[in-house]
């Protein structure tokens, strides 16, 4: 009998699985696929927000805030997690409590004049949202927690790159429907997150039933404040005697600023500059993902060669160029239509832009700081950067949008494009006069 699991590990030639592997990547695909569901909806998340429910710029910032600035208290909560003995339940009541409450969405008015004439439909949105961030410093950790126990050395990133790919494959598809189904229907997000909280649940329950046994070797002498205070203690140390990654950091200080400043203007600015419909801007995000796809293959072969600043540069100068290609929208908005489709021709230099910062900030982001330290010390150099990408979600955003009301679109890409060009310079600048580091 044909079956879609047995099709993806025969097409990826990964064989002789152990059977606790074999329902842990059964478990581990069914998480991925309703969790990429639910990524493909939140992809156009900021567009309904600002077209269906007509919020305003500010709440905006705050949207894209909320998902960024939960990390701060990562912190706490990693040495909170590691005091449960039961992290199976944990995940399924961390899943009910953070995800459920997005059903709540379908009681939302379907009319124009309602949502405009009040402020509390914005904030429960908004409220809600933050309840679902909150759940992920407490889900993600617990991912390669759960997999590393039960898949063998050999086998996990195979399994891991297998389930992630699939996914994301899941997440186009399902951001090109929604998509499509909003420009027909833009109150549509009412019904759709009915679905989007029944995924979330039960792929926090498939993520909970994978076997997974607290090591006592893992159980700690120390108290909790003690090991908060050990922590922070870490972290001060990493920043003061690692020279390198401390440029590091700072290039991803002015980096974050100019991401997190000009995110939420993009999206205002798709709506009300170019006047985009949902399904024009899915396909823009879709087209620089789906690019992403075939190039991260490449640029990790690339990152295992040189070092993380150069090729931090590089991911800098992508984001730059995509900005400047929206600086040149603004000023030559010449476009044609593709049957539901908007295509601006300068919009395609932002796409292969955007694709290279997708493809090459996927891997800087997730293993970047490891390469700055010893393989014992990846999850504190790791925690230090989640650590200081929170703090600059406390003022980037709002900022950004503060920029764009006084100044404009083009105004706003320029500072962050600048900040960008500092960033790259810092980069070069640390990587010529510390050289290649022996970390």
């Amino acid at each position: 009998m044909f079956s879609p699991f047995n099709f993806l590990l025969h097409k990826s030639s990964i064989k002789q699985l152990l059977p606790e592997e074999k329902r842990t990547f059964r478990l581990h695909l069914g998480y991925t696929v309703l969790d990429n569901f639910v990524a493909g909806v939140l992809t156009l998340n900021e567009f309904v927000f600002l077209r269906s429910l007509n919020g305003s710029s500010y709440q905006l910032s705050f949207l894209f805030q909320f998902s960024v600035i939960v990390f701060i208290f990562l912190i706490l909560i990693s040495e909170w997690l590691k005091r449960v003995k039961n992290k199976q339940k944990l995940i399924r009541l961390t899943g009910f409590l953070t995800r459920a409450p997005l059903a709540i969405l379908l009681f939302f008015p379907r009319s124009p004049e309602v949502l405009s004439s009040t402020s509390v439909y914005h904030l429960v949105f908004l409220s809600l949202f933050l309840i679902y961030y909150l759940g992920n410093p407490i889900i993600f950790p617990t991912i390669n927690l759960f997999l590393k126990s039960n898949y063998r050395h050999e086998n996990f990133g195979k399994l891991y790159s297998l389930a992630t790919v699939t996914g994301k494959v899941f997440m186009l598809i399902t951001a090109f429907i929604y998509g499509f189904i909003l420009d027909y229907d833009k109150y549509a997000y009412t019904w759709v997150f009915v679905l989007v909280a029944i995924a979330g649940v039960t792929s926090t329950v498939l993520l909970s039933r994978i076997h997974y046994v607290e090591n006592e070797l893992d159980k700690l002498v120390i108290g909790f404040w003690q090991s908060i205070k050990k922590s922070v203690t870490g972290m001060r140390r990493i920043m003061k005697e690692n020279t390198p990654f401390r440029h590091f950091e700072m290039g991803f200080l002015f980096y974050g600023f100019a991401f997190m400043s000009t995110i939420t203007v993009t999206t205002i600015f798709f709506e009300k500059e170019l006047g985009l419909n949902y399904f024009s801007v899915a396909t823009y995000k879709n087209s620089y993902n789906i690019l992403a796809l075939f190039m991260i293959p490449f640029f990790g072969r690339v990152l295992g060669k040189v070092d993380p600043r150069k090729f931090a540069a590089v991911t800098f100068a992508s984001i730059m160029f995509f900005l400047l290609s929206l600086v040149l929208t603004y000023y030559y908005p010449q476009h044609i239509l593709i049957g539901n489709f908007k295509l601006f021709y300068s919009m395609i230099p932002f796409v292969l832009f955007h694709a290279v910062f997708a493809a090459t900030m996927s891997l800087l982001w997730s293993i970047g700081s490891a390469y700055f330290c010893k393989p014992h010390e990846a999850g504190e150099y790791q925690s230090v950067h989640l650590f200081l990408t929170a703090t600059r979600a406390v003022f980037a955003p709002i900022l950004g949008v503060i920029f764009y009301e006084l100044y404009g679109f083009v105004f706003t890409f320029s500072i962050g494009a600048a900040s960008l060009l500092i960033a790259i310079v810092i980069m070069i600048w640390s990587y010529r006069r510390e050289g290649r580091g022996n970390f």
